[in-house]
């Protein structure tokens, strides 16, 4: 398909933080500045809450932050039941949906979605047609970019950025692989591809160490935040 030409991007990279589990991670990324927070309703996750923890964790978010509810392959009355419950909440498809059970599963037209594009690792990720799927899941809010890898996402594996078309007629939300270190690389490449540009982070802002999926490191989330600003500001000025 033929690329658009876009216009002037935003500025200001919205940011999600994923894979939360516990209140005093839900405050410290409201208190970093985080405009969408996630939560996974995959039960074989290790980050997997259950819709009516995800409901509880939510309530403690302040107005304009938004929800975020993944589903991976989910029927879709779940993925409805969820929703509803979660006031709000937005769901993010990280399966093997098609177009059609994206559809159904959001109300249709009830609740807004968004789309994971899972792309390939190395130089396979060239053969991936952006262009194609954006216009696919036309009514999906964004398409989020994340790595296929093994075990649907939180694997903080980063596919090669800079092999994605120059122009894609949506809004992007990069994810896989995130970190305060290099976020601010993956907004300079990708910032001007798209409608508007937003971050997902996971696995980069959690405690260091084995056994720690799901609790995040309230240090890493505000140096992540500070990154993306800082970004925000070098195209700015």
């Amino acid at each position: 398909m033929t690329a658009p030409t876009l216009p002037a991007p935003r500025t200001r990279t919205r940011i999600k933080i994923c894979g939360l589990t516990r209140e005093t991670d839900v405050d410290a990324a409201v208190e970093a500045g985080a405009d969408a927070i996630g939560f996974v309703l995959y039960p074989k996750s290790p980050r997997a809450v259950t819709p009516e923890r995800a409901a509880e964790l939510a309530a403690r978010l302040p107005p304009f932050i938004t929800p975020v509810l993944l589903f991976v392959n989910e029927d879709a009355p779940k993925v409805m039941a969820a929703l509803a419950r979660v006031k709000g909440a937005i769901a993010q498809f990280h399966g093997e949906e098609s177009p059609e059970q994206c559809e159904q599963a959001s109300g249709p037209q009830r609740f807004r979605y968004l789309r994971a594009a899972r792309i390939p690792l190395g130089a396979a990720g060239v053969g991936f047609d952006l262009v194609k799927y954006a216009s696919d899941y036309s009514h999906a809010q964004a398409i989020l970019l994340d790595a296929h890898v093994e075990g649907y996402g939180g694997g903080g594996k980063a596919f090669d950025w800079s092999l994605l078309p120059p122009a894609v007629d949506a809004h992007l939300v990069l994810s896989g692989g995130l970190t305060p270190a290099n976020v601010s690389d993956g907004i300079r490449i990708l910032r001007t591809r798209c409608k508007s540009l937003s971050v997902d982070v996971s696995s980069g802002v959690e405690i260091d160490g084995p056994g720690n999926k799901g609790l995040k490191d309230t240090g890493k989330i505000r140096q992540f935040v500070a990154a993306v600003r800082a970004a925000d500001a070098s195209f700015s000025s």
